[in-house]
């Protein structure tokens, strides 16, 4: 991935400035915020990024993948 220096900010003008960092989302399809002068963390905006564009079916698997894994002990038990 290719980081445009358009995308970054500091933590602290993050924190601070919220909405800055969604307008650059927004306008360029994700926000980079820097911490200690390296990328960290990543802002998308959900409608420009295929990143994150679930089928129904993927969606369905990451529901029960996170349930499964929620209640572990309990599945094991009952399957006793």
């Amino acid at each position: 991935m290719q980081i445009d220096t358009k995308q970054l900010l500091s933590m602290t003008e993050a924190n601070q400035n919220f909405s800055k960092a969604v307008r650059i989302a927004d306008k360029n399809g994700a926000a980079i915020i820097l911490r200690n002068n390296k990328p960290k963390y990543m802002i998308v905006a959900l409608d420009q990024n295929p990143i994150v564009d679930l089928t129904d079916d993927e969606k369905i698997d990451v529901a029960a993948k996170r349930i499964l894994q929620k209640y572990r002990n309990a599945f094991l038990e009952l399957a006793q």
